[in-house]
């Protein structure tokens, strides 16, 4: 694989991860809106609409296209880059640990949609902002291992 195939799997990868983190950061606060509407409301309904549109829309094709590149990438830098000790470096395991993370959350967040659809309202208001700026933390923790290898000076 060229080294230009590479940058162009890296900028997808990347554009790819900002669709998923937009809808990481928007959907909690289209959460934090829902939990006040009645159920079986005009409200209610249009909130599940965009709930369910911007989950399957944007953020699952989103996250199945990061995951593709990204592991496009850990076999590209592995075999050609780094070779394959690179997934037990700190910073790499702090990604991969981020990557759980996300993808743990995005599955939390689907089932969050499920229930609202259903009519339940297990998570409070103040729970959803509480925990809406989580994946953006995690994300800044993710982009500073990668881009700094931890070696700082």
């Amino acid at each position: 694989m060229h080294a230009s195939t590479h940058d162009v799997l890296m900028g997808f990868h990347i554009v790819a991860v900002m669709a998923w983190m937009a809808g990481q950061l928007y959907l909690p606060r289209l959460y934090v809106y829902h939990s006040k509407a009645a159920v079986g409301s005009e409200m209610d309904q249009t909130f599940q609409v965009m709930e369910q549109k911007l989950l399957r829309i944007i953020m699952n094709p989103a996250m199945i296209l990061a995951w593709i590149l990204g592991l496009s990438l850990i076999w590209y830098d592995g075999r050609y880059l780094f070779g394959w000790g690179f997934l037990a470096t700190p910073w790499m395991l702090t990604k991969l640990a981020g990557v759980v993370f996300m993808s743990g959350w995005h599955g939390f967040l689907s089932a969050a949609r499920r229930r609202f659809a259903a009519g339940q309202r297990p998570y409070s208001e103040k729970f959803w902002r509480m925990t809406n700026e989580l994946p953006f933390l995690v994300l800044i923790v993710m982009v500073l291992a990668i881009t700094t290898k931890f070696t700082f000076g």
